[in-house]
């Protein structure tokens, strides 16, 4: 199926407005990064959580919602913690995370007897017949600020080595400009998109760092797709200037592009809205990397590839090594 028909839209003529609106979103971040940092969660830093059970003894009493717990406990002073589902809703079961307001790793005891305290003293009716510190409070452990660092470290490691990985892939599959371009807008995707977190104030959590690895590998598929015609064209069309090949091979993969990131971007979304509070943050990094994905892919790093390969005056080079694959 394709939706756009010989399309002749002038990609690599409009690519330094793309450049400049690329220069700002990257600016609003490192403003974002450097003014506010970004807003790790427990599992990167510190905190206490907690796994409650809350299914009442009595028939009579309505399963207890997620909305409402969270409503208690940002009333009583904990508006930024985690809950989530543990297993069937039905069983009411609850892994509730609080991030420590300080770097000692005795955030223990003050913590846990405040969780207990509000929820005997808001949810008398789920905690009657139970043993709070057995029934109710089914496990509760501390993540303290050495292990937070080593997670935070290995999620950066992550992402960088698979940046590096899919340097050496591109550059063995094409050639080392396109690598390097390649990799560059996947930076400026996921640079783009933690500056959005810093500046609202979302939460890093390790749903976030699976979001930005998923968007690694969606973007740099995108990107190969457009260089592979990049690469069949060049072979066709050798004698015509190197700006006109590259601006015809990504019209002709924009219906492909398209319809991938438009059912993506329509599952997203329904994860957005329809998902939960639970998913709303990774949904939305889902949602941010599926569009800046696309848009680097189109506009960014296939123009750099010209560009740079103008500056180094590497395009015969290019088009040699390019061409003589089969």
């Amino acid at each position: 199926m394709r939706i756009f028909q010989n399309t002749n839209i002038p990609f690599v003529g409009i690519r330094y407005y793309a450049y400049a609106l690329s220069a700002i979103l990257l600016l609003a971040g490192i403003v974002g990064l450097a003014v506010n940092g970004l807003n790790w969660s427990i599992d990167f830093t510190s905190g206490v959580a907690a796994k409650v059970n809350l299914k009442p003894v009595e028939a009579s009493v309505p399963p207890l919602k997620i909305d409402k717990l969270r409503s208690i406990l940002k009333s009583n002073g904990f508006p930024e913690a985690e809950i989530q589902f543990v297993g069937d809703e039905e069983n009411a079961s609850f892994m509730i995370k609080i991030k420590s307001k300080t770097s000692s790793s005795d955030v223990s005891s003050d913590t846990k007897g405040q969780i207990l305290d509000i929820i005997q003293a808001n949810l008398p009716e789920y905690v009657k017949g139970k043993d709070i510190s057995r029934d109710v409070i089914e496990e509760i452990y501390e993540v303290g600020p050495k292990v937070g660092g080593e997670l935070r470290t290995a999620a950066k490691l992550a992402v960088f080595v698979s940046l590096i990985l899919m340097i050496v892939y591109i550059w063995f599959r094409f050639e080392l400009t396109f690598g390097l371009m390649a990799i560059l807008a996947l930076f400026h995707d996921v640079f783009i998109i933690l500056g959005i977190f810093a500046i609202t104030g979302k939460e890093i959590t390790v749903q976030i760092i699976a979001a930005l690895l998923t968007i690694v590998g969606y973007s740099i598929n995108d990107t190969i797709v457009i260089f592979d015609r990049i690469r069949e064209d060049l072979k066709i069309h050798r004698k015509e200037p190197i700006p006109e090949v590259f601006n015809r091979s990504i019209n002709q993969t924009l219906s492909r592009t398209t319809i991938t990131a438009g059912t993506t971007l329509f599952t997203a979304l329904a994860l957005y809205f329809f998902g939960g509070s639970v998913l709303h943050d990774f949904a939305f990094a889902m949602c941010l990397g599926i569009f800046f994905g696309t848009y680097s892919s189109v506009f960014v790093a296939s123009n750099l590839v010209i560009d740079i390969n103008s500056i180094t005056h590497k395009e015969k080079k290019t088009l040699q090594h390019l061409t003589k694959r089969k």
